[in-house]
């Protein structure tokens, strides 16, 4: 069945059977992604460059050397977008010529383009390039503009923030929490996660990455809709493109909330579920206590381009 495309002022509506999508020429991003009965989006989705500072972040001073990117994931902004229904362009703006559509104009394939600049110096891009098929499936891909003199990222990716808590998740790929350098005790399976747990360092810092994960479910029974009473669990996978797999953390909490805690209590009721889904992570070190740098191979740069995608399903 044929994809309905709905051409607004500054949204463009995509409609099918059990599943729609509303992407905003005015925020820059995906604005609404409705599947399974539940809507999963509360803000619409960035790229991702910083995580919460761990321990040996700070040790190292790679959190002072990397400052730039704490900006970047808070205040890159849309530059430029592109669309295409079936590989002939949508006009942007989208008004005033968006009166030549009727709202019944169809499609077999939806493309949309989102170029982002960050505020750093040199100022990079970054695009996101969403395709819709007729199944309902969305591929993501991420790709970052390496620049001479650009700083290390702590991380590359997407992160989707979602309305409210997930009840669980289940994912395929490595046991418990992993990071590239942390991953020698992974066991390769099938896991199933309840709620968000967020790990106890006596610090709150990034935490509960999964590497090398194939594809990720996670559940949520309550919605902001006061007419869903949250009787049925719905579900949203997201899946690695074949031959290929990403990293990804599922907690309660923003890079930004996990830092301004020095403790567990101080952190907020957790209301939300925040998703990263990443292609790149740095490693967490911790090879004199946490003093010492990340070994070099573990390092993501900033003067490299880097590029991945997924889909969600």
């Amino acid at each position: 069945m044929a994809l309905r495309i709905v051409i607004g002022d500054v949204t463009i509506g995509i409609h099918g059977q059990d599943f729609s999508y509303i992407f905003s020429v005015g925020s820059g991003g995906m604005e609404s992604l409705y599947k399974d009965g539940k809507e999963w989006l509360y803000r619409s989705p960035r790229p991702a460059f910083w995580r919460a500072v761990t321990d040996n972040d700070r040790g190292c001073g790679f959190a002072f050397r990397s400052a730039v990117w704490s900006a970047a994931d808070r205040f890159v902004r849309c530059s430029r977008v592109e669309a295409r229904m079936d590989g002939q362009e949508i006009a942007i703006p989208l008004a005033p010529a968006n009166n030549k559509y009727t709202g019944k104009e169809t499609c077999d394939r939806f493309e949309i383009i989102y170029t982002y600049e960050t505020p750093t110096v040199p100022v990079t891009e970054v695009t996101v390039t969403y395709t819709v098929e007729t199944d309902g499936r969305i591929h993501v891909q991420a790709d970052y503009c390496g620049k001479q003199g650009l700083p290390e990222l702590p991380v590359f990716g997407m992160r989707f923030l979602m309305p409210t808590a997930a009840e669980r998740y289940t994912y395929e790929g490595l046991s418990g929490e992993t990071y590239p350098d942390r991953m020698a005790g992974g066991i390769p399976g099938v896991y199933e996660v309840q709620g968000l747990p967020v790990t106890p360092y006596m610090v709150p810092q990034d935490c509960g990455m999964h590497m090398q994960t194939k594809w990720v479910e996670i559940v949520r029974k309550t919605s902001l809709d006061n007419t869903d009473r949250g009787e049925r669990s719905s579900r949203l996978k997201i899946t690695a493109e074949e031959g290929k797999h990403f990293a990804f953390s599922c907690l309660p909490y923003t890079a930004q909330e996990l830092e301004n805690a020095m403790h567990h209590e101080e952190l907020p009721p957790a209301r939300r579920t925040v998703v990263s889904i990443l292609g790149a992570v740095r490693g967490v070190g911790g090879i004199n206590s946490w003093g010492a740098d990340v070994e070099d191979a573990y390092h993501i740069s900033g003067e490299q381009d880097i590029t991945y995608g997924f889909w969600i399903e």
